[in-house]
Protein backbone atom coordinates (compact mmCIF):
# COMPACT_ATOMS: atom_id res chain seq x y z
CA UNK A 1 0.00 0.00 0.00
CA UNK A 2 2.99 2.44 -0.22
CA UNK A 3 2.33 2.88 -3.40
CA UNK A 4 0.50 6.51 -3.89
CA UNK A 5 -1.69 5.54 -6.53
CA UNK A 6 -3.17 2.37 -4.57
CA UNK A 7 -4.07 4.32 -1.84
CA UNK A 8 -5.90 6.79 -4.02
CA UNK A 9 -7.93 3.73 -5.26
CA UNK A 10 -8.41 2.22 -2.38
CA UNK A 11 -9.80 5.83 -0.51
CA UNK A 12 -12.06 6.03 -3.78
CA UNK A 13 -13.51 2.59 -3.27
CA UNK A 14 -13.98 3.33 0.63
CA UNK A 15 -16.38 6.09 -0.72
CA UNK A 16 -18.34 4.25 -2.55
CA UNK A 17 -22.01 3.55 -1.45
CA UNK A 18 -21.44 0.20 -2.67
CA UNK A 19 -18.96 0.06 -0.17
CA UNK A 20 -21.05 1.65 2.63
CA UNK A 21 -23.63 -0.77 1.88
CA UNK A 22 -21.75 -3.78 2.23
CA UNK A 23 -19.44 -2.79 5.56
CA UNK A 24 -22.93 -2.10 7.00
CA UNK A 25 -24.32 -5.50 6.78
CA UNK A 26 -20.80 -7.13 7.78
CA UNK A 27 -20.82 -4.75 11.12
CA UNK A 28 -24.36 -5.95 11.72
CA UNK A 29 -23.93 -9.24 11.30
CA UNK A 30 -20.36 -9.51 13.32
CA UNK A 31 -21.99 -7.31 15.94
CA UNK A 32 -24.83 -10.05 16.29
CA UNK A 33 -22.16 -12.27 17.22
CA UNK A 34 -20.61 -9.99 19.47
CA UNK A 35 -23.77 -9.86 21.51
CA UNK A 36 -24.39 -13.47 21.74
CA UNK A 37 -20.58 -14.11 22.87
CA UNK A 38 -21.31 -11.14 25.34
CA UNK A 39 -24.26 -13.27 26.50
CA UNK A 40 -22.51 -16.38 26.61
CA UNK A 41 -19.78 -15.37 28.98
CA UNK A 42 -17.63 -15.74 26.21
CA UNK A 43 -15.45 -12.24 27.43
CA UNK A 44 -15.63 -13.04 30.69
CA UNK A 45 -12.28 -13.30 32.95
CA UNK A 46 -11.19 -14.24 36.45
CA UNK A 47 -9.24 -10.48 37.42
CA UNK A 48 -9.25 -6.85 36.27
CA UNK A 49 -6.19 -5.79 34.66
CA UNK A 50 -4.78 -2.48 32.87
CA UNK A 51 -3.32 -1.24 29.94
CA UNK A 52 -2.27 1.68 28.42
CA UNK A 53 -1.41 4.02 25.14
CA UNK A 54 0.63 6.73 25.11
CA UNK A 55 0.56 9.50 22.33
CA UNK A 56 4.22 11.80 21.63
CA UNK A 57 5.30 13.83 19.21
CA UNK A 58 8.89 14.39 17.78
CA UNK A 59 11.30 17.71 17.26
CA UNK A 60 13.91 18.39 15.80
CA UNK A 61 17.31 19.46 18.27
CA UNK A 62 15.70 23.08 18.10
CA UNK A 63 12.20 22.50 19.59
CA UNK A 64 10.58 22.88 15.83
CA UNK A 65 7.86 20.29 14.97
CA UNK A 66 9.69 17.33 12.98
CA UNK A 67 9.03 14.17 11.05
CA UNK A 68 9.26 10.63 13.53
CA UNK A 69 11.92 8.61 12.22
CA UNK A 70 10.93 5.40 10.53
CA UNK A 71 13.00 3.16 12.95
CA UNK A 72 11.06 4.34 15.70
CA UNK A 73 8.02 2.36 14.67
CA UNK A 74 9.95 -1.26 14.65
CA UNK A 75 10.29 -0.82 18.60
CA UNK A 76 7.59 -3.05 20.15
CA UNK A 77 5.02 -1.75 20.92
CA UNK A 78 5.63 1.38 19.04
CA UNK A 79 3.53 2.70 15.91
CA UNK A 80 2.30 5.96 14.12
CA UNK A 81 -0.80 7.69 14.28
CA UNK A 82 -2.64 10.57 12.63
CA UNK A 83 0.55 13.09 11.48
CA UNK A 84 4.21 12.01 10.43
CA UNK A 85 5.06 13.42 12.96
CA UNK A 86 2.72 11.92 15.81
CA UNK A 87 4.04 8.39 18.32
CA UNK A 88 1.67 6.21 19.99
CA UNK A 89 3.28 3.70 23.15
CA UNK A 90 1.41 0.67 23.69
CA UNK A 91 1.85 -1.59 26.53
CA UNK A 92 0.74 -5.33 27.55
CA UNK A 93 -2.18 -5.95 29.63
CA UNK A 94 -1.42 -6.76 33.41
CA UNK A 95 -3.41 -8.00 36.44
CA UNK A 96 -4.65 -4.84 38.24
CA UNK A 97 -2.29 -5.85 40.89
CA UNK A 98 0.79 -4.62 43.08
CA UNK A 99 2.96 -6.46 40.09
CA UNK A 100 0.82 -5.56 37.09
CA UNK A 101 1.10 -1.65 37.83
CA UNK A 102 5.10 -2.53 38.53
CA UNK A 103 5.07 -4.18 34.95
CA UNK A 104 3.27 -1.20 33.58
CA UNK A 105 5.94 1.28 34.59
CA UNK A 106 8.86 -0.93 33.59
CA UNK A 107 7.21 -2.01 29.96
CA UNK A 108 6.11 1.94 29.47
CA UNK A 109 9.40 3.37 30.60
CA UNK A 110 11.53 0.80 28.11
CA UNK A 111 9.38 1.24 25.26
CA UNK A 112 9.60 5.09 25.81
CA UNK A 113 13.45 5.04 26.95
CA UNK A 114 13.88 2.91 23.47
CA UNK A 115 11.89 5.94 21.36
CA UNK A 116 14.03 8.66 22.85
CA UNK A 117 17.21 6.51 21.77
CA UNK A 118 16.78 6.43 18.34
CA UNK A 119 14.99 9.87 17.86
CA UNK A 120 18.23 10.89 19.29
CA UNK A 121 20.49 8.67 17.10
CA UNK A 122 18.47 11.24 14.30
CA UNK A 123 18.92 14.44 16.17
CA UNK A 124 15.44 14.82 16.97
CA UNK A 125 13.44 14.83 20.23
CA UNK A 126 10.43 12.73 21.16
CA UNK A 127 8.35 14.91 23.48
CA UNK A 128 5.75 13.93 26.12
CA UNK A 129 3.35 16.68 26.15
CA UNK A 130 -0.21 17.16 24.95
CA UNK A 131 -0.06 19.81 22.43
CA UNK A 132 3.17 20.97 20.07
CA UNK A 133 3.28 24.48 20.13
CA UNK A 134 6.53 25.21 18.47
CA UNK A 135 6.05 24.92 14.93
CA UNK A 136 8.35 23.26 11.90
CA UNK A 137 9.79 25.85 10.13
CA UNK A 138 7.41 26.28 7.36
CA UNK A 139 4.74 27.26 10.07
CA UNK A 140 1.80 25.81 11.52
CA UNK A 141 -0.71 26.55 8.76
CA UNK A 142 1.39 25.75 5.81
CA UNK A 143 2.41 22.52 7.79
CA UNK A 144 -1.58 21.94 8.50
CA UNK A 145 -2.31 22.60 4.36
CA UNK A 146 -0.25 20.84 2.59
CA UNK A 147 -2.37 18.74 0.59
CA UNK A 148 -2.49 18.19 -3.07
CA UNK A 149 -5.25 16.47 -5.28
CA UNK A 150 -4.83 13.08 -6.75
CA UNK A 151 -7.68 11.80 -9.14
CA UNK A 152 -10.00 13.63 -7.16
CA UNK A 153 -8.65 12.46 -3.74
CA UNK A 154 -7.36 15.09 -1.64
CA UNK A 155 -3.78 13.73 0.09
CA UNK A 156 -2.43 15.96 2.96
CA UNK A 157 1.20 16.09 2.78
CA UNK A 158 2.19 15.44 6.38
CA UNK A 159 -0.45 13.12 7.21
CA UNK A 160 0.76 9.54 7.98
CA UNK A 161 0.41 7.73 4.75
CA UNK A 162 -2.45 5.09 5.18
CA UNK A 163 -5.74 4.71 3.57
CA UNK A 164 -8.14 4.99 6.83
CA UNK A 165 -6.91 8.39 7.50
CA UNK A 166 -6.90 9.73 3.62
CA UNK A 167 -10.47 8.29 3.92
CA UNK A 168 -11.42 9.96 6.73
CA UNK A 169 -9.42 13.08 5.78
CA UNK A 170 -11.78 13.05 2.18
CA UNK A 171 -14.94 11.44 3.90
CA UNK A 172 -14.94 14.08 6.51
CA UNK A 173 -13.97 17.15 4.12
CA UNK A 174 -16.85 16.19 1.91
CA UNK A 175 -19.13 16.57 4.75
CA UNK A 176 -17.82 20.26 5.77
CA UNK A 177 -17.65 22.06 2.14
CA UNK A 178 -14.04 21.10 1.99
CA UNK A 179 -12.70 23.43 5.26
CA UNK A 180 -11.85 22.06 9.13
CA UNK A 181 -12.44 24.72 11.22
CA UNK A 182 -11.68 24.93 14.82
CA UNK A 183 -12.77 27.62 17.52
CA UNK A 184 -9.99 28.27 19.81
CA UNK A 185 -9.31 31.16 22.02
CA UNK A 186 -6.96 33.44 20.25
CA UNK A 187 -5.77 31.10 17.55
CA UNK A 188 -9.15 30.24 15.63
CA UNK A 189 -8.65 28.90 11.92
CA UNK A 190 -10.28 26.95 8.78
CA UNK A 191 -7.65 23.99 7.57
CA UNK A 192 -8.00 21.83 4.31
CA UNK A 193 -6.93 18.98 6.21
CA UNK A 194 -8.59 17.01 9.83
CA UNK A 195 -4.56 17.08 10.17
CA UNK A 196 -5.49 19.97 12.77
CA UNK A 197 -6.17 17.15 14.97
CA UNK A 198 -2.45 15.66 14.71
CA UNK A 199 -2.23 18.95 17.27
CA UNK A 200 -3.04 16.76 20.42
CA UNK A 201 -1.35 13.75 22.13
CA UNK A 202 -3.06 11.83 24.63
CA UNK A 203 -2.53 8.94 26.88
CA UNK A 204 -4.91 6.31 27.56
CA UNK A 205 -5.73 3.90 30.48
CA UNK A 206 -7.48 0.48 29.95
CA UNK A 207 -9.13 -1.08 32.40
CA UNK A 208 -10.77 -4.78 31.80
CA UNK A 209 -13.40 -5.72 33.84
CA UNK A 210 -14.02 -8.90 34.58
CA UNK A 211 -17.55 -9.96 33.97
CA UNK A 212 -20.34 -8.81 31.50
CA UNK A 213 -22.73 -8.94 34.22
CA UNK A 214 -20.22 -6.22 36.11
CA UNK A 215 -19.73 -3.77 33.32
CA UNK A 216 -22.04 -1.60 33.35
CA UNK A 217 -21.74 -0.51 36.64
CA UNK A 218 -17.74 0.06 36.14
CA UNK A 219 -18.63 2.27 33.04
CA UNK A 220 -21.12 4.44 34.49
CA UNK A 221 -19.16 4.89 37.36
CA UNK A 222 -16.38 6.01 35.27
CA UNK A 223 -18.13 8.48 33.28
CA UNK A 224 -19.02 10.37 36.36
CA UNK A 225 -14.93 10.40 37.33
CA UNK A 226 -13.95 12.34 34.20
CA UNK A 227 -14.59 16.10 35.01
CA UNK A 228 -12.55 15.63 37.84
CA UNK A 229 -9.61 13.39 36.89
CA UNK A 230 -9.04 15.63 34.10
CA UNK A 231 -8.85 18.54 36.25
CA UNK A 232 -5.88 16.79 38.21
CA UNK A 233 -4.38 16.07 34.58
CA UNK A 234 -4.90 19.34 31.94
CA UNK A 235 -1.77 19.85 30.09
CA UNK A 236 -2.85 21.41 26.54
CA UNK A 237 -3.46 25.31 27.54
CA UNK A 238 -1.62 26.80 24.36
CA UNK A 239 -2.19 25.66 20.48
CA UNK A 240 1.16 26.59 18.57
CA UNK A 241 2.97 30.34 19.15
CA UNK A 242 2.40 31.17 15.36
CA UNK A 243 -1.43 31.01 15.54
CA UNK A 244 -1.69 33.88 18.04
CA UNK A 245 -1.39 37.59 17.67
CA UNK A 246 2.07 39.17 17.77
CA UNK A 247 0.92 40.80 21.08
CA UNK A 248 2.10 41.74 24.19
CA UNK A 249 1.47 43.81 27.87
CA UNK A 250 -2.38 43.35 28.63
CA UNK A 251 -3.68 41.81 24.91
CA UNK A 252 -1.41 39.04 25.61
CA UNK A 253 -2.58 38.43 29.37
CA UNK A 254 -6.15 38.69 28.49
CA UNK A 255 -5.55 36.11 26.06
CA UNK A 256 -3.53 33.97 28.62
CA UNK A 257 -6.37 34.53 31.25
CA UNK A 258 -9.40 33.74 28.17
CA UNK A 259 -7.29 30.11 26.24
CA UNK A 260 -8.68 26.47 27.78
CA UNK A 261 -6.56 24.29 30.25
CA UNK A 262 -7.48 21.45 28.16
CA UNK A 263 -7.19 22.57 24.43
CA UNK A 264 -7.22 18.37 23.29
CA UNK A 265 -10.63 18.36 23.87
CA UNK A 266 -11.78 21.47 21.52
CA UNK A 267 -9.15 20.49 18.85
CA UNK A 268 -10.33 16.78 18.46
CA UNK A 269 -13.96 18.19 18.35
CA UNK A 270 -13.92 20.71 15.86
CA UNK A 271 -11.45 18.87 13.80
CA UNK A 272 -13.73 15.68 13.59
CA UNK A 273 -17.08 16.23 14.04
CA UNK A 274 -19.16 17.04 11.47
CA UNK A 275 -22.59 17.64 12.52
CA UNK A 276 -24.18 18.97 15.78
CA UNK A 277 -24.06 15.50 17.71
CA UNK A 278 -20.70 14.62 16.89
CA UNK A 279 -18.80 11.62 16.74
CA UNK A 280 -16.69 12.79 19.11
CA UNK A 281 -18.39 13.48 21.91
CA UNK A 282 -19.46 13.02 25.79
CA UNK A 283 -20.46 9.52 26.45
CA UNK A 284 -23.96 7.96 27.53
CA UNK A 285 -24.77 5.45 30.38
CA UNK A 286 -25.06 1.96 29.23
CA UNK A 287 -27.34 -0.38 30.69
CA UNK A 288 -25.57 -3.68 29.45
CA UNK A 289 -22.64 -4.47 28.11
CA UNK A 290 -24.35 -5.34 24.74
CA UNK A 291 -24.77 -1.77 24.79
CA UNK A 292 -21.72 -1.11 23.85
CA UNK A 293 -21.86 -3.31 20.90
CA UNK A 294 -24.97 -1.62 19.69
CA UNK A 295 -23.95 1.43 20.14
CA UNK A 296 -21.09 1.30 17.70
CA UNK A 297 -23.27 -0.83 14.84
CA UNK A 298 -25.56 2.59 15.29
CA UNK A 299 -22.94 5.12 15.12
CA UNK A 300 -22.79 7.30 11.71
CA UNK A 301 -20.29 5.33 9.46
CA UNK A 302 -17.45 6.63 8.38
CA UNK A 303 -14.62 5.81 5.67
CA UNK A 304 -15.44 2.02 5.56
CA UNK A 305 -13.07 -0.30 4.67
CA UNK A 306 -13.40 -3.74 3.63
CA UNK A 307 -11.34 -6.91 5.22
CA UNK A 308 -10.08 -8.66 2.01
CA UNK A 309 -8.28 -4.79 0.94
CA UNK A 310 -6.35 -4.97 4.49
CA UNK A 311 -2.94 -6.89 5.01
CA UNK A 312 -2.83 -10.26 6.17
CA UNK A 313 -3.01 -10.20 10.09
CA UNK A 314 -2.22 -12.68 12.49
CA UNK A 315 -5.31 -12.36 15.02
CA UNK A 316 -7.02 -14.79 13.25
CA UNK A 317 -10.08 -14.40 15.70
CA UNK A 318 -10.24 -10.70 14.98
CA UNK A 319 -10.31 -11.03 11.41
CA UNK A 320 -13.91 -12.56 12.10
CA UNK A 321 -14.69 -8.74 13.34
CA UNK A 322 -12.78 -6.67 10.78
CA UNK A 323 -15.48 -4.20 9.94
CA UNK A 324 -16.56 -4.03 13.27
CA UNK A 325 -13.49 -3.19 14.41
CA UNK A 326 -12.60 -0.55 12.08
CA UNK A 327 -16.09 1.28 13.09
CA UNK A 328 -15.26 1.01 16.45
CA UNK A 329 -11.79 2.67 15.60
CA UNK A 330 -13.75 5.91 14.26
CA UNK A 331 -16.16 5.74 17.26
CA UNK A 332 -15.06 8.49 18.86
CA UNK A 333 -16.33 9.02 22.77
CA UNK A 334 -14.12 10.19 25.71
CA UNK A 335 -15.01 6.62 27.33
CA UNK A 336 -15.33 3.95 25.19
CA UNK A 337 -16.31 0.43 25.94
CA UNK A 338 -14.31 -2.08 23.78
CA UNK A 339 -14.94 -5.83 22.91
CA UNK A 340 -12.07 -8.31 22.37
CA UNK A 341 -8.20 -7.30 23.12
CA UNK A 342 -5.68 -10.38 23.46
CA UNK A 343 -5.71 -12.81 26.51
CA UNK A 344 -3.74 -11.48 29.51
CA UNK A 345 -2.55 -14.91 31.70
CA UNK A 346 -3.46 -18.09 32.70
CA UNK A 347 -6.26 -17.33 35.05
CA UNK A 348 -7.55 -14.66 31.80
CA UNK A 349 -7.11 -16.48 28.84
CA UNK A 350 -10.40 -14.77 27.29
CA UNK A 351 -10.98 -12.04 25.32
CA UNK A 352 -12.30 -9.40 27.11
CA UNK A 353 -14.74 -6.27 28.18
CA UNK A 354 -12.33 -3.02 28.83
CA UNK A 355 -13.20 0.31 29.14
CA UNK A 356 -10.52 3.19 27.34
CA UNK A 357 -10.94 5.88 28.92
CA UNK A 358 -9.81 8.66 26.61
CA UNK A 359 -10.12 12.86 27.99
CA UNK A 360 -6.57 12.38 29.79
CA UNK A 361 -3.82 14.61 28.30
CA UNK A 362 -0.52 12.92 27.40
CA UNK A 363 2.15 13.94 30.97
CA UNK A 364 5.52 15.16 31.24
CA UNK A 365 6.88 11.81 32.50
CA UNK A 366 6.44 7.90 32.21
CA UNK A 367 6.20 7.97 36.41
CA UNK A 368 3.13 10.74 35.81
CA UNK A 369 1.49 8.79 33.12
CA UNK A 370 1.26 5.44 35.39
CA UNK A 371 0.53 7.09 38.57
CA UNK A 372 -2.93 8.80 36.63
CA UNK A 373 -3.36 5.00 35.06
CA UNK A 374 -3.56 3.93 38.92
CA UNK A 375 -5.58 7.05 40.07
CA UNK A 376 -8.08 6.36 37.33
CA UNK A 377 -8.04 2.30 37.51
CA UNK A 378 -8.59 2.47 41.15
CA UNK A 379 -11.14 5.02 41.29
CA UNK A 380 -13.24 2.64 38.89
CA UNK A 381 -12.94 -0.21 40.73
CA UNK A 382 -13.16 1.94 44.47
CA UNK A 383 -16.92 3.25 43.45
CA UNK A 384 -18.50 -0.17 42.44
CA UNK A 385 -16.47 -2.04 44.98
CA UNK A 386 -17.77 0.50 47.86
CA UNK A 387 -21.33 0.98 46.45
CA UNK A 388 -20.70 4.44 45.82
CA UNK A 389 -23.66 6.50 44.84
CA UNK A 390 -22.06 8.56 42.54
CA UNK A 391 -23.34 6.83 39.66
CA UNK A 392 -26.27 8.48 40.39
CA UNK A 393 -25.55 11.68 39.69
CA UNK A 394 -27.11 13.22 36.69
CA UNK A 395 -25.54 12.86 33.34
CA UNK A 396 -26.62 16.68 32.53
CA UNK A 397 -24.52 17.57 35.54
CA UNK A 398 -21.76 15.60 35.01
CA UNK A 399 -21.39 16.50 31.19
CA UNK A 400 -21.70 20.33 32.03
CA UNK A 401 -18.63 19.42 34.92
CA UNK A 402 -16.71 17.81 32.35
CA UNK A 403 -16.62 20.71 29.91
CA UNK A 404 -15.98 23.74 32.47
CA UNK A 405 -12.67 21.51 33.36
CA UNK A 406 -11.53 21.74 29.82
CA UNK A 407 -12.03 25.15 30.20
CA UNK A 408 -11.08 26.17 33.80
CA UNK A 409 -9.16 22.85 35.05
CA UNK A 410 -8.82 22.68 38.68
CA UNK A 411 -11.10 25.99 39.21
CA UNK A 412 -13.98 24.53 37.58
CA UNK A 413 -17.23 24.32 39.28
CA UNK A 414 -18.00 20.20 39.65
CA UNK A 415 -20.41 18.73 41.47
CA UNK A 416 -20.75 15.15 43.23
CA UNK A 417 -22.37 13.06 45.24
CA UNK A 418 -20.60 11.86 48.49
CA UNK A 419 -21.02 8.67 49.74
CA UNK A 420 -23.85 9.64 52.05
CA UNK A 421 -25.64 10.82 48.77
CA UNK A 422 -25.15 14.71 49.47
CA UNK A 423 -24.60 16.50 46.36
CA UNK A 424 -22.08 18.74 46.61
CA UNK A 425 -20.06 21.44 45.04
CA UNK A 426 -17.08 21.56 47.33
CA UNK A 427 -14.20 20.51 45.84
CA UNK A 428 -12.29 19.73 48.87
CA UNK A 429 -15.09 17.20 49.68
CA UNK A 430 -15.01 15.95 46.05
CA UNK A 431 -11.08 15.09 46.37
CA UNK A 432 -10.95 14.16 49.74
CA UNK A 433 -13.62 11.38 48.55
CA UNK A 434 -12.03 10.54 45.25
CA UNK A 435 -8.92 9.37 46.60
CA UNK A 436 -10.01 7.64 49.08
CA UNK A 437 -12.13 5.37 46.49
CA UNK A 438 -8.85 5.33 44.60
CA UNK A 439 -7.03 4.24 47.94
CA UNK A 440 -9.86 2.09 48.09
CA UNK A 441 -9.84 0.21 44.78
CA UNK A 442 -6.17 -0.25 44.68
CA UNK A 443 -6.08 -2.02 47.88
CA UNK A 444 -9.12 -4.31 46.91
CA UNK A 445 -6.86 -5.14 43.94
CA UNK A 446 -4.10 -6.39 46.12
CA UNK A 447 -1.62 -3.41 45.79
CA UNK A 448 0.44 -2.74 48.82
CA UNK A 449 -0.41 0.07 50.59
CA UNK A 450 2.99 1.63 50.00
CA UNK A 451 2.78 1.25 46.26
CA UNK A 452 -0.91 2.79 46.68
CA UNK A 453 0.65 5.69 48.16
CA UNK A 454 3.49 5.89 45.80
CA UNK A 455 1.18 5.96 43.01
CA UNK A 456 -1.06 8.40 44.52
CA UNK A 457 0.32 10.30 46.66
CA UNK A 458 2.02 12.98 43.82
CA UNK A 459 -1.14 12.79 41.82
CA UNK A 460 -3.23 14.32 45.66
CA UNK A 461 -0.32 16.86 45.66
CA UNK A 462 -1.34 18.53 42.21
CA UNK A 463 -4.79 19.10 44.18
CA UNK A 464 -3.39 20.71 47.40
CA UNK A 465 -0.79 22.40 45.98
CA UNK A 466 -3.21 24.01 42.98
CA UNK A 467 -0.84 22.65 40.22
CA UNK A 468 -1.36 20.98 36.71
CA UNK A 469 1.21 20.74 33.86
CA UNK A 470 -1.75 23.46 32.27
CA UNK A 471 -1.32 25.61 35.06
CA UNK A 472 2.98 25.95 35.07
CA UNK A 473 2.77 26.10 31.34
CA UNK A 474 0.18 29.64 31.83
CA UNK A 475 2.49 30.56 34.74
CA UNK A 476 5.99 30.54 32.52
CA UNK A 477 3.91 32.36 29.89
CA UNK A 478 2.79 35.07 32.02
CA UNK A 479 6.50 35.47 33.82
CA UNK A 480 7.68 36.00 30.02
CA UNK A 481 5.05 38.50 29.33
CA UNK A 482 5.94 40.29 32.53
CA UNK A 483 9.17 40.76 31.28
CA UNK A 484 8.47 41.90 27.95
CA UNK A 485 7.70 39.07 25.68
CA UNK A 486 5.09 39.23 23.43
CA UNK A 487 2.35 35.80 22.86
CA UNK A 488 4.19 33.93 20.56
CA UNK A 489 7.97 34.60 22.53
CA UNK A 490 6.77 33.79 25.89
CA UNK A 491 4.90 30.47 24.41
CA UNK A 492 8.01 29.31 22.92
CA UNK A 493 10.05 29.80 25.72
CA UNK A 494 7.80 28.27 28.10
CA UNK A 495 7.59 24.89 25.64
CA UNK A 496 11.26 24.88 25.66
CA UNK A 497 11.36 25.19 29.28
CA UNK A 498 9.00 22.48 29.10
CA UNK A 499 11.24 20.05 26.67
CA UNK A 500 14.12 20.41 29.14
CA UNK A 501 12.20 19.26 32.49
CA UNK A 502 9.86 16.61 30.71
CA UNK A 503 11.09 12.86 31.54
CA UNK A 504 10.96 13.96 35.38
CA UNK A 505 7.54 13.86 37.26
CA UNK A 506 5.91 16.73 37.45
CA UNK A 507 6.35 16.96 41.71
CA UNK A 508 10.34 17.36 41.09
CA UNK A 509 9.97 20.54 38.61
CA UNK A 510 9.41 23.37 41.30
Amino acid sequence: MDDDSELVELVRRTLAETTRREFDERVETQAARLRERIESGAFDNRDFAVGLELEAYVTDRQGRLANAPERLFEIDGCAGELGRHNVEVNTPPNVLDGMGLDSQLRALRDRVDAAHETTRAEERTLVLDAMWTIPPEEGTTAYLSATEEHDGVRIAANMKPAVRYYALDNAILGERGGTVDVDLPGASGSFPSILVESLTSSMQPHVQIPSAERFPAHYNAAIRTMGPVLALATNSPFAPADRYPDCDGEEARALVERTYHELRIPVFEGSINVADEGKVRFPGDVASAADVVDRIAADRTQAPFLREWAEESDDAYMDRFAEFEHKRSTYWRWLRGVVGGRPIDADNDERSLRIEYRPLPTQPSVEDTVRLQALTAGLIRGLVATDHPLAELGWEATKAGFYDVVREGLDAELVWLTADGERTRDPETVYEELFELARAGLRESGVPEERVERHLDPVERRFEERTTPSRWKKARVRERIDDGATLPEAIRGMQREYMERAGRPFEEWG
